[in-house]
C-alpha cells in the first residue's frame, strides 16, 4: 500500500497525499478493529438451580430441557363438554386480557425489528430552502433598501450514517430485545393458559350448582309430600301440630337455600360472559342434566413441567434479557465508531438549482468515547447487575412455585378421591337410613321429628357428595394449569 501512495505522490499536491495517506491508515485500523470485535460483557449461562428427581405423590420422574413451545392440544377437551370447548373457542378470539398480552408481544416484536434495523446504514433526505441576513457593517445601512444583505439558499441533501458496531453493543441490544420477546410470547401464552383455566373452573362450578339446584328442587318435592301428609295426619289427630311446623321450617329452609343458588350461578355466568369478552347483560347459560367427568391426570415429570409452563420459561428469558444489558452497558466504556457521507445541491436560485457547479458533498470516519461522566456509566453497569441478580431470583422462585403447585394439587386430588369413596360410603347409609325411617313414621312407630333429623343428614351427606366432586373438578384444572397446559401423547395415563 506504501509503494502505491509513493507512486502517486507525484501527481497529487502535498496536502492531498497527506489526507489520502491518512484516510488509509485509518482505514486499516477500522478494518483491524472490526476483524477483532467482540461482545463485550458475559455471556448467558443459566442458573444453577436445585431441582427434585421426583414428586412427593409419583415415581419415575426424569429430567430434560425446557421447551415451553411444545403444542398442549385443547386440554378442556378432557371434559368432554361440547359447550365448554365452544365457550374456550371465543375465550381465544375475544378475550381481552388475551389480546392486551398479545398487543405487548406485538410491542416486542417491534423492537426486535428496530434493533436489527441499528446495523445497517441509515440514510435520510432533506429538501429546504433558507433566508438570512448578514449586517452590513455601516452606520448608513439603515438608508439601504430593506432586501439588502437578504440571502436565499436552497438545499438539497442525502445524508448515509453507518454505526460499527466493535464492541458488541448493538449485538447485546439485539439479544436483549430477541429474549424480550421471547418472554413476551410466554407472557401471553400464561394469560391465556390462566384465562382458559378462570373460565374451565367457573364452568365446572356452574354446572355443580346445576346439579345442587337439581337435588335441592327434588328435595322441595319430597318435603312438600312430608308437609302435606303431616298436615293430614294432624287432622285426622294421629300427630300434633309441632310435626307440622317441623315440616314446616324444613321446607321453607331448603327453598332458601335453593334461591341462594340464583345468585351464586349468576356470578359464574357473568364472570364467563366476560372471559369470552362478552357483556354479561343478555347472556344466559341453560342448564343440562349432566356434570363433566372427571379426567385421569397422566403422570407427569419435573422436566416436562419446566417445559410446559410459560411463566417459568417468561423468567428463563428475563434472564438472558437482563444478562444481554450488562453487555450494552458495559459497551458505553469503549469508543464508539460511525462512518458518515453526505452530499447534495446548494445554490441560490432555482435556476440551475440541481447542477454540478452547486453540489457539495463530505464523508468522513468518527470515533467518540466519553471522557468523564461522573461515573454514570459505571452506576448503570452495577444498575443491570442488579436486575440480573433480580430476575435470576425471580426465576428460582417462579420454578420453585411451579413445583409447590403440583405438589399441592396433586395431593389434593388423591386426598379428594379416598374422602370421595368414604363420601359416598356415608351416601348409601344416609339413603338407606332415611327410606326405613320413613316406613317407620308412616307406621305411626316414631315422631315426624326423628324423620327430620334423618332427612337433613342425608340431605347434607348428598351435598357434601357434590361438594367434593367440585373440588376434584377444580383442582383438577389447577394441576393441567400447573403442569403448562394439556400433555403430550407420549406421556403414560394413570388411571385413578
Amino acid at each position: 500500500m506504501t509503494s502505491r501512495l509513493l507512486n502517486l505522490a507525484p501527481a497529487l499536491s502535498p496536502q492531498r497525499w497527506a489526507l489520502a495517506r491518512g484516510s488509509r491508515l485509518l482505514g486499516l485500523v477500522l478494518t483491524g478493529v472490526l476483524l477483532s470485535a467482540c461482545a463485550v460483557g458475559p455471556d448467558y449461562q443459566r442458573p444453577e438451580l436445585a431441582v427434585p428427581q421426583q414428586f412427593n405423590a409419583v415415581d419415575g420422574w426424569t429430567q430434560a430441557n425446557p421447551s415451553d413451545a411444545l403444542e398442549r392440544g385443547a386440554w378442556w377437551e378432557l371434559y368432554a363438554d361440547p359447550q365448554l370447548n365452544a365457550l374456550v373457542a371465543k375465550l381465544n378470539s375475544n378475550n381481552q386480557s388475551v389480546a392486551q398480552a398479545e398487543a405487548q408481544f406485538r410491542q416486542a416484536q417491534a423492537l426486535v425489528r428496530n434493533a436489527r434495523g441499528a446495523f445497517l446504514p441509515s440514510a435520510d433526505l432533506s429538501v429546504g430552502k433558507t433566508r438570512s441576513s448578514q449586517g452590513t457593517g455601516s452606520s448608513n445601512s439603515s438608508l439601504t433598501s430593506s432586501s439588502s444583505g437578504i440571502r436565499d439558499t436552497l438545499n438539497a441533501q442525502v445524508g448515509v450514517s453507518w454505526e460499527a458496531d466493535v464492541w458488541g453493543k448493538l449485538r447485546r441490544g439485539l439479544e436483549a430485545n430477541e429474549a424480550s420477546a421471547e418472554a413476551s410470547y410466554a407472557d401471553l401464552a400464561a394469560m391465556r393458559l390462566s384465562q382458559q383455566s378462570e373460565l374451565v373452573q367457573n364452568y365446572l362450578q356452574l354446572r355443580v350448582i346445576d346439579q345442587q339446584k337439581r337435588l335441592l328442587e327434588a328435595t322441595v318435592e319430597a318435603y312438600e309430600r312430608s308437609l302435606k301428609m303431616s298436615e293430614n295426619q294432624y287432622r285426622a289427630g294421629i300427630s300434633g301440630k309441632d310435626a307440622v311446623a317441623q315440616a314446616q321450617t324444613q321446607l321453607r329452609n331448603t327453598q332458601a337455600s335453593l334461591i341462594d343458588l340464583i345468585w351464586q350461578r349468576a356470578q359464574f355466568e357473568n364472570a364467563i360472559a366476560v372471559l369470552t369478552g362478552q357483556p354479561p347483560t343478555g347472556f344466559k347459560l341453560a342448564e343440562i342434566n349432566d356434570i363433566p367427568k372427571l379426567p385421569a391426570i397422566p403422570v407427569s415429570v419435573p422436566s416436562q413441567l419446566l417445559e410446559r409452563r410459560p411463566d417459568i420459561a417468561s423468567a428463563e428469558r428475563s434472564i438472558i434479557a437482563a444478562n444481554a444489558n450488562i453487555g450494552v452497558a458495559k459497551a458505553a466504556y469503549y469508543p464508539d465508531f460511525s462512518l458518515s457521507l453526505s452530499g447534495g445541491y446548494s445554490s441560490s436560485q432555482y435556476q440551475d438549482w440541481i447542477s454540478v457547479p452547486n453540489r457539495f458533498w463530505s464523508v468522513g470516519p468518527k470515533i467518540s468515547l466519553p471522557l468523564f461522566d461522573g461515573g454514570q456509566r459505571s452506576a448503570e453497569v452495577d444498575r443491570n447487575e442488579a436486575v440480573y441478580d433480580q430476575t435470576v431470583a425471580k426465576y428460582r422462585q417462579t420454578v420453585l412455585d411451579g413445583f409447590r403447585e403440583v405438589e399441592n394439587y396433586r395431593i389434593q386430588l388423591k386426598v379428594l378421591g379416598d374422602e370421595t369413596v368414604v363420601q359416598e360410603q356415608a351416601l348409601e347409609s344416609a339413603r338407606e337410613s332415611l327410606r326405613l325411617t320413613t316406613n317407620q313414621y308412616k307406621a305411626g312407630l316414631i315422631a315426624y321429628l326423628d324423620v327430620v333429623n334423618v332427612q337433613t343428614t342425608a340431605l347434607s351427606t348428598e351435598r357434601s357428595v357434590l361438594n367434593l366432586l367440585q373440588s376434584r373438578l377444580i383442582a383438577s384444572v389447577q394441576l393441567i394449569a400447573a403442569l403448562g397446559g394439556g400433555w403430550d401423547g407420549k406421556m403414560e395415563v394413570s388411571e385413578r
